[in-house]
């Protein structure tokens, strides 16, 4: 094998990465931006020309979490600030993986860190998917996967939710045989409800020869449902997703992971990784050694949750399903771009559209001050006249061609 054909990891003596894929894949991976939860809430709002909000505007529109870094969190950022000007030379990011591993009776060859885990939802997606080898996910769910789909020019599959808003795994794995990627968000963006953790198993008991189960676990700190990380032990076809950017509050210091066995981590590769921030390594570090830290946030987004759930359902008004997360829709009756713009008439930012429900909105769930404040606003709105708003057009239920503009929606 030629030099152009194939590079060696003279550093670490690792496996060699061949020359070709890797520019390919990193040409690829800069085809098109990694949209991340931040992108598809403020998308629509920055082509309206909006820019910073008021201070006193309520903004619940992004899976946020308030309360932001632990404590903890925050003091190891400004003691690693210091040495902000180096990479990690500190050894922070085997420190952490090593922590995260032992955390989770994994080995650290199961575990990658990434700014965020849209970086590695996106690589996976162009990894095992292309124009022969689609991409399965449920309807609605988180977009980026789909955006990613586009790049890698697969097609996509969207199958509608249960009756109970769970990923309809059965209709799932029979939707491609030649499938390369099943997506599953668990639980779902933007519905906040539950698959059950068998169903998911049988998902990749039943999947098509060759493709992978990709399971998004953004929220499960959020939920009582049990993970699926002990199938990633058992070596299964499975890559799972998690994010210190929820329970955690770090969304804005980007630090996700992604686990897997470690030939399905490779794969990922070739598509870029760029260097770890050391202040999110610090944080997470920080954060994981705060055992109070996971119960203490679920209960306080739990009880915000329940408390307006409960108002809105007292009220006449049409939650969709039974959200475990930091975040729920409302069936609103009239188009929802009309609902959305009415709130922001009340200083309140809510969530975007899906195409397949254009009547309603997403609401993440923010302090009991944010939450008192969009009740108030909501009712205003929903007692006035809708406001004239075009209707989003309905999304088709088959395969699909993706365009940036519908993620913005």
């Amino acid at each position: 094998m030629t030099e152009d054909q194939r590079t060696t990891d003279v550093a670490t003596g690792g496996p060699a990465i061949p020359r070709r894929a890797f520019l390919w894949g990193s040409a690829v991976a800069a085809a098109a931006p990694i949209l991340t939860e931040a992108d598809l809430a403020w998308g629509r709002m920055a082509s309206q020309g909006m820019g910073v909000l008021p201070p006193e505007a309520v903004i619940i529109n992004a899976n946020e979490n308030p309360l932001g870094p632990c404590k903890a969190a925050c003091e190891a950022i400004t003691r690693i600030l210091p040495l902000g000007g180096r990479y990690d030379r500190m050894g922070q990011l085997d420190a952490l993986t090593n922590e995260y591993a032992a955390l989770h009776g994994l080995k650290p060859e199961n575990i990658a860190f990434y700014a965020g885990s849209s970086e590695p939802l996106h690589y996976t997606t162009l990894a095992f998917t292309s124009p022969t080898r689609s991409l399965v996910m449920a309807d609605p769910s988180y977009e980026s996967a789909a955006a990613a789909a586009q790049v890698s020019k697969a097609k996509v599959y969207k199958v509608p939710l249960t009756a109970t808003f769970a990923h309809d795994v059965k209709k799932m794995v029979a939707a491609d045989p030649a499938a390369g990627l099943i997506y599953i968000v668990n639980p779902n963006n933007p519905t906040g409800t539950i698959t059950p953790r068998e169903e998911i198993l049988w998902a990749l008991e039943n999947k098509p020869a060759g493709s992978i189960l990709l399971v998004d676990e953004a929220y499960i700190h959020l939920s009582d449902e049990q993970h699926v990380l002990d199938q990633v032990a058992a070596g299964k076809d499975l890559i799972v997703l998690r994010t210190f950017s929820k329970i955690y509050g770090m969304a804005g210091i980007r630090c996700g992971v992604a686990i897997a066995r470690p030939d399905l981590l490779e794969k990922l590769t070739p598509y870029y990784q760029n260097a770890m921030p050391v202040t999110a390594l610090a944080a997470a570090r920080a954060s994981l050694a705060d055992k109070a830290l996971i119960p203490t946030r679920k209960k306080w987004i739990a009880d915000s949750r329940v408390e307006t759930i409960a108002w809105l359902k007292a009220q006449g008004y049409k939650p969709i399903g039974d959200s475990h997360s930091n975040c729920f829709m409302i069936e609103t009756g009239r188009p929802a771009k009309s609902v959305i713009a009415g709130m922001q008439k009340q200083n309140v930012y809510i969530g975007r559209i899906w195409p397949v429900w254009p009547n309603a909105v997403r609401i993440s769930v923010g302090t009991p001050e944010d939450m008192a404040k969009f009740r108030t606003a909501f009712k205003t709105v929903m007692d006035a006249p809708a406001l004239t708003a075009a209707e989003p057009r309905a999304g088709s239920r088959g395969p699909v061609g993706m365009s940036r503009s519908k993620f913005l929606s």
